[in-house]
């Protein structure tokens, strides 16, 4: 039995909900290798934070704590316990830490440097 199913139980037996901290299940279309929970999974018990972005338009970590604060705090009001599930440990430390992160502003000029050096 994996994360997804003992966090499905869990959630089910105490009025919870699943607020996924897992990196690649934020991007819609990265189904296959993982582990995102299925339709029918997702249909037992709600689901936050699955496929809400898209691989072009990338999720900082700054935007998911942001993004999951703002969730566990709707889930608290629902009277509901909110579980934060998954496999990305810097994701949870940054929501149960309360870490400040810093705002990075980009820098095109960098990266077009960098990609050359890469390539």
């Amino acid at each position: 039995m994996g994360k997804t199913e003992i966090a499905i139980q869990l959630a089910q037996r105490i009025s919870g909900e699943i607020v996924s901290a897992d990196s690649r299940l934020f991007y819609q279309g990265m189904d296959i290798g993982t582990a995102k929970p299925t339709l029918t999974e997702r249909g037992k018990i709600p689901h936050h934070l699955i496929d809400v972005t898209t691989p072009d338009r990338p999720w900082s970590l700054a935007t998911f704590q942001s993004e999951a604060n703002r969730v566990i705090q709707e889930i608290h009001a629902r009277g509901a316990l909110a579980f934060l599930v998954g496999g990305t440990g810097q994701y949870i430390h940054a929501v149960t830490e309360g870490w400040e992160i810093p705002k990075a502003v980009a820098n095109p000029h960098l990266r077009l440097a960098l990609e050359a050096w890469a390539s």
